[in-house]
């Protein structure tokens, strides 16, 4: 049984994976909604849900031998896609800052690398993985997210999204939020509490 975008946007709704509210963004922008893909992945059933439509609404001349996501995000849907898709899963994880592959991962030379990642706004760290895949001579076919925020990416392969999610941004000078005094919480920030 196939989802529709209506499906998929319930279900993190409803799993709390999309909020509304009053939100500080890592970048410092200010937004009325917030998206937290950890969250439905707080269920193991609806996860694998979702990955099988992802894979359901992938080019069927599309192949890949490996999944490979960027820790930690993408690690339990890029997990979940790579089951679905009965392929082999790997992930790339900063060292001293860099992505890299870790814990004798490889890739051969050749081989066809599908990138997983839960939620792409700008697709830095995406980016950082494709050069990873490349660097050790593979080829990425793709990049499939659970959600994309919409906005430019920093990589050119194609992407596959199971659900765009055109979510507007804005300076703190310029947010009504703020101006009507509405309580403003950063739950993904690095630098900021709350």
């Amino acid at each position: 049984m196939s989802l529709t975008d209506k499906e998929v946007e319930r279900i993190l709704q409803d799993t709390h994976a999309i909020r509304s509210g009053h939100f500080q963004l890592t970048s410092g922008l200010h937004s009325d909604t917030y998206v937290q893909c950890a969250r439905v992945c707080e269920y193991p059933d609806l996860t694998n849900k979702l990955a099988t439509e992802a894979v359901a609404r992938l080019p069927k001349e599309l192949t890949c031998d490996t999944v490979i996501a960027p820790a930690v995000g993408g690690l339990v849907f890029g997990y979940a896609l790579a089951q679905a898709l009965g392929k082999r899963f790997i992930f790339a994880e900063r060292q001293n800052g860099i992505m890299t592959l870790r814990r004798a991962f490889e890739i051969d030379t050749g081989e066809k690398v599908l990138v997983a990642e839960d939620v792409i706004t700008t697709g830095g760290s995406v980016a950082e993985v494709i050069e990873v895949v490349q660097d050790h001579g593979g080829e990425v076919v793709g990049v499939v997210s659970l959600i994309d925020r919409g906005q430019e990416h920093k990589f050119e392969e194609a992407l596959y999204p199971l659900l765009i999610l055109d979510v507007a941004s804005w300076d703190s000078e310029d947010c009504d939020l703020c101006k009507e005094g509405v309580d403003i919480y950063s739950p993904g920030s690095r630098r900021l509490g709350k």
